[in-house]
């Protein structure tokens, strides 16, 4: 049973003071009774005798009346969706200050940042980390991938050829952001060498969930990629679609001579529209691998990082299930 509010006790007391004055006590007694003042108690009986012991229930506070109207609440969704950059504002990213200037400019109402929050959040927003795309995204050339190009190039499988999408990546000694326990409101600070030295990988994976993958301390070039794909030609039987982005040692003078050279027969190349990471699963391995596999991951040098790269490659080969969601959130299956 849950405990009675402030304003019934209050109410059940008014109610007993003019009970007993029904019976025949006098105002000092009952003060006393209750443990109130006499002026208090003149009041209640006061607002008993005009209007009954009606008048002595408890009526909640109805509270300040909102300074935007019901119709202005509802504007503000439509006003965000114009976007921030519709405002002046630099980046299309909304905060509560921001959204606060656009209301006080729009309807004249000041609200501070912690009941703008409320408001937005009412409205159906909520805080989300943005993903950030190249504005050089041709958004035409991406629809057309996903609606025409690609349920084209899917017919591979029923040509027996394998599908395969590959990409390049870098791992760095500088880790990414890392969690550890610190004493509360003390922020800990991690000292890290500063230096560019890195791990550069390559690799592919299959819609069935097949990863492969080389490492090495070098940049890759154009020679070095050749290089994985005759490996590729040695793992994978029959005809292959290489599926990957249109990076300068994709074009290079170079492939288009290993192409000439017979691998042609064999190698299928389709280029992604440009600045579309989201559309290459292949960037799903490295986000997992970066992390998951090897979050909060600190080395000390490059050899350790080799060696927890190589660990981590293991793990999730075997996690099949894993690979094939990143072709799964790209639309690539059902």
């Amino acid at each position: 049973m849950e405990a009675p509010r402030k304003a019934d006790w209050r109410e059940e007391r008014r109610k007993r003071a003019w009970e007993l004055k029904q019976h025949g006590w006098r105002q000092k007694d009952i003060a006393y009774a209750l443990g109130v003042s006499e002026s208090a108690v003149s009041q209640w009986m006061k607002r008993g005798r005009e209007g009954g012991e009606e008048a002595l229930k408890a009526h909640p506070s109805k509270g300040t009346s909102p300074r935007l109207t019901v119709d202005e609440l509802a504007q503000i969704p439509e006003l965000l969706a114009k976007g921030a950059p519709a405002y002046r504002f630099r980046g299309d990213v909304w905060t509560a200050k921001r959204v606060a200037k656009v209301i006080e400019k729009t309807f004249g109402v000041h609200y501070s940042r912690d009941h703008i929050g409320r408001l937005i959040h009412k409205a159906g927003w909520s805080r989300q980390k943005a993903i950030e795309r190249a504005s050089q995204r041709n958004e035409s050339a991406i629809q057309l991938w996903q609606q025409e190009r690609w349920p084209a190039l899917k017919k591979a499988e029923q040509e027996s050829r394998t599908i395969l999408w590959v990409d390049e990546t870098g791992f760095y000694l500088l880790p990414m952001a890392v969690r550890t326990w610190a004493l509360r409101g003390q922020t800990p600070i991690l000292k890290v060498p500063l230096t560019r030295d890195h791990l550069s990988a390559i690799s592919e994976i299959t819609l069935g969930g097949r990863l492969f993958m080389q490492v090495r301390k070098q940049s890759y070039d154009s020679q070095a990629v050749i290089g994985f794909l005759r490996v590729l030609f040695r793992k994978i039987k029959g005809p292959i679609l290489l599926i990957w982005d249109g990076s300068p040692i994709h074009r290079s003078k170079e492939i288009k001579v290993f192409l000439k050279t017979g691998a042609a027969k064999r190698l299928q190349l389709e280029q992604l529209p440009g600045y579309a990471p989201d559309l290459n699963p292949d960037e799903g391995i490295w986000n997992y691998l970066k992390r998951v596999e090897m979050g909060n991951l600190c080395c000390f040098d490059l050899d350790h990082l080799y060696q927890e790269l190589i660990r981590a490659r293991e793990r999730l080969r075997h996690k099949r299930e894993i690979i094939r969601s990143c072709s799964r959130q790209c639309e690539y299956l059902e």
